[in-house]
């Protein structure tokens, strides 16, 4: 608990009258933390502002794994009509016109990028090796198996073959354009404040993540996620950091992990209508939808008073905080205080000075802190979406890997409660990051067959990297001061996103070696844990309010 003492100390001194004729005034300063408690730091005030935002990342998450599903390349083989075009193989089946047409592959399955020149009925009799005979690649576009998805990318703009690749990209595209939303948004939200950013967000997102379900081509889609992309990731920065500015020390840690869960909430329900709806513009149009209701509810989240002190504006945090006071049933703790008084909580002397992105590599400690949170950040997204993205290639039904992943979340990010008590945040953070690391090495000695053992594997990483991704969000938001909190979360979420985006460029690297992704993503997870264990401790600490906390000279 941060100054008991100093909190008698302080409201004795507000209760007081005026001080005598040629007696100095006492100073009133006192901590945000000190306020907070007395108002209840975790009433109900707090808890409507978590379940609203607990909600109203919904659309956010479940497009962070859309590609998951539109992105998928069906089975496909060669649209054989050209060789077709006499009807000299209209009085053969299914079958036959596929292997007179199509070369077969060493599965015994029919290529899917090239078909022979002309028919070869030989092979009906099995005279010759398809392999041998001449081959060109395909004519007339492609067929696809319609059996699990009714439409996919690949299969509206035939992403295949020579342009699979750009099926995986638009994965990329997305969370390059996360990337610097997340830069414009933690600047733009330390200039104009919590609450107005995050509406702008969650209303440019559902307008770009509509638009872009009925794109004509997959240019004018690549545009539109990005910029979906773009938008959208306002508000997890944004809410996460009001969540956190608004409850008491001995409550972050709790509201840390509800935080969080809003996530697994998500995926698990995103494999579900996945699972549904098959049609890759109607899958998009389904979780777009439901930031109308965050929409709607935005008007009860109160902006940050801890943004609105540190800025100048201490009316509206006094007005704030009332209204905190009165829902927690602590009205009588905001007649002690004035307006005014709330301007002496936070001394900075420099009460409208705007705060960038530079003032993170002004001073030592902050730039070590910058650099070290930085690495951690990337190394965190770079492996969490690592996995997350790879729920193809263990050989089981990717809608279950996809609800088995989210599902091992609940344990993983709900022991975060107890860790982060019994641990601090250090520790767990190094910790997860090492059992991610070496799940993934584990991996890459077991056979593909066992596909099972493997996926079983994967997943215990997947509650590590949960576990992980957890603590350094609730972790950073401790770490920087107050007038640069939402900057530097704006700074870690574009470092977390450049991970993101790189991630399905790493898996495509199985291209050249089956095991090549695990191996990078494993190293990365090793090294970051080393770098995690570099961060100070901020356990029962009070929330750094300004640059000369986090320096130690004040």
């Amino acid at each position: 608990m941060c100054g008991f003492l100093r909190l008698l100390r302080t409201l004795r001194k507000l209760g007081e009258t005026d001080p005598q004729p040629g007696q100095a005034q006492q100073s009133t300063k006192m901590k945000f933390e000190d306020l907070l408690s007395e108002i209840n730091g975790f009433g109900r005030f707090q808890k409507m502002v978590l379940m609203i935002n607990f909600f109203g990342r919904f659309s956010l998450a479940c497009h962070f794994l859309l590609g998951n599903f539109i992105a998928v390349i069906p089975s496909h083989h060669c649209n054989i009509s050209s060789l077709d075009a006499d009807g000299i193989l209209g009085n053969l089946s299914r079958e036959e016109r596929l292997t007179v047409s199509i070369p077969a592959q060493e599965d015994g399955t029919p290529a899917s990028c090239h078909m022979f020149s002309y028919p070869q009925f030989q092979l009906l009799m099995n005279s010759s090796s398809s392999t041998e005979l001449p081959v060109v690649e395909c004519q007339s576009g492609w067929e696809y198996d319609n059996s699990t998805f009714i439409s996919t990318l690949a299969t509206q703009w035939d992403l295949v073959c020579d342009n699979r690749a750009l099926s995986r990209l638009t994965t990329t595209i997305f969370f390059i354009g996360v990337m610097f939303g997340a830069a414009a948004y933690g600047s733009l939200s330390a200039m104009y404040g919590r609450k107005p950013m995050l509406l702008v967000s969650y209303i440019s997102g559902m307008g770009f993540g509509l638009c872009s379900a009925f794109s004509s081509s997959f240019i004018m889609f690549a545009v539109l996620r990005f910029f979906t992309g773009f938008t959208i990731t306002g508000s997890v920065i944004i809410s996460t950091v009001l969540n956190v500015e608004w409850v008491s020390i001995e409550h972050r840690k709790l509201v840390g992990v509800i935080d969080s869960l809003s996530w697994t909430f998500a995926f698990m329900s995103f494999s579900l209508i996945a699972y549904f709806i098959r049609d890759w513009r109607w899958l998009t149009v389904s979780i777009s939808l439901p930031t109308i209701i965050a929409i709607i509810t935005w008007w009860w989240i109160p902006e940050s008073a801890r943004w609105l002190i540190a800025n100048g504006k201490a009316d509206k945090a006094y007005n704030y905080l009332h209204k905190c006071a009165v829902m927690n049933r602590k009205k009588e703790a905001t007649a002690r205080i004035k307006p005014e008084e709330l301007a002496k909580i936070i001394v900075t002397g420099r009460g409208n000075r705007k705060y960038s992105y530079l003032d993170l590599i002004k001073t030592p400690k902050m730039r070590r802190l910058a650099l070290l949170t930085g690495i951690t950040w990337f190394s965190v997204a770079t492996v969490a979406y690592g996995i997350s993205f790879n729920i193809s290639s263990f050989g089981l039904n990717m809608y279950l890997t996809q609800f088995v992943y989210g599902a091992i979340e609940i344990p993983a990010k709900s022991s975060i409660y107890y860790l982060l008590d019994k641990f601090g945040r250090r520790i767990t953070q190094a910790v997860s990051l090492l059992l991610v690391g070496i799940s993934l090495v584990i991996n890459i000695f077991i056979p593909k067959d066992k596909t099972v053992v493997r996926t079983v594997i994967a997943v215990l990483g997947k509650g590590c990297s949960a576990t992980s991704f957890g603590t350094v969000i609730l972790y950073s938001s401790e770490l920087y001061p107050t007038v640069l909190r939402q900057n530097g979360m704006g700074y870690n979420s574009f470092v977390a996103r450049l991970g993101v985006s790189v991630a399905p460029l790493i898996l495509l690297s199985d291209d050249i070696w089956s095991h090549f992704s695990q191996v990078i993503l494993s190293s990365i997870a090793l090294s970051a844990a080393f770098v995690a264990y570099q961060l100070p401790e901020t356990r029962g600490r009070c929330l750094p309010e300004t640059i000369e906390d986090v320096e130690g000279i004040r």
